[in-house]
Formats: C-alpha cells, structure tokens, sequence
C-alpha cells in the first residue's frame, strides 16, 4: 500500500479524523481524541504506528521483517509497519483495523458505548475478531 492508500484507509474507519501534533512530517490519526496510528517518513519511506496486542505484536514480527518494535512507541504495545510492499494490503488493513478495535474497546464507557449504537460493535471491532479468530 502506499501512503495515500493509508491514509485514506485510516480516514475511512468510523469518526477517524488526522491530526499532526508532532509537526508536519508525522500525521497521526484518531478516533474521537484517541490516537490509533501514525504515518510518517524516514529515510524516503513511509511508516505506520499501529497499536497491537502484545502476543499478536510478536507473531507479526516473527512474519514480516518489515513489522518492527513500535518507533517511538511502546514496543510491547505497538508495531511500525515499514511501507516497503512486502506486506500485502489485507494484512495492513487488518492491522490498522484490530488498533482501532482496541483503542476504541479502552475509550470510557459512555464514549464507547456512543460509537458502539452509532456504527455497531461489528464495525468497530472487526480487526479485533479477525486478529483473534473469535467474535467479539
């Protein structure tokens, strides 16, 4: 994916909306005021932070060389996918969508529950079911 595809992908999730409070070479994307990923460059190529559970955030580096310890992150909590095509598109969008899932599933009760009777818990939290094999 290139980064445009990212960002729009990211712009496409329900109440996502981008933000640069970093400065102009990190964009970083939020549901309501809940970061959930970033984008940004280094060295010509692009990015992405993604928030992750902490056994999946190591199954995913152990497949792809290009996911790596969250930059500037918490690397426990959160992967950098390196835009380098060696990740296909599904699996970067599955990503991005399980860090929305489990930021939004963090957010207090009454926000949550908001987003959850506006979109449904299904459209909310379909990368969390993807990532882990069940419903949630």
């Amino acid at each position: 994916m290139t980064d445009e595809e990212v960002r729009k992908y990211f712009l496409s999730l329900p109440e996502a909306w981008q933000d640069f409070p970093f400065g102009p070479d990190v964009c970083v994307f939020k549901v309501r005021t809940k970061m959930f990923g970033t984008l940004g460059w280094e060295d010509g190529l692009a990015r992405i932070n993604l928030k992750c559970e902490p056994a999946q955030a190591e199954m995913l580096r152990e497949i792809f060389p290009s996911v790596l310890p969250g930059y500037h992150m918490n690397k426990i909590h959160w992967n950098t996918v390196l835009l380098d095509d060696s990740v296909p598109r599904g699996e970067i969008e599955r990503m991005i969508d399980h860090s929305f899932g489990l930021v939004v599933k963090k957010m207090a009760k009454a926000e949550r529950l908001v987003l959850e009777v506006t979109y449904g818990k299904e459209t909310l939290y379909r990368g969390l079911a993807m990532m882990s094999g069940k419903a949630t």
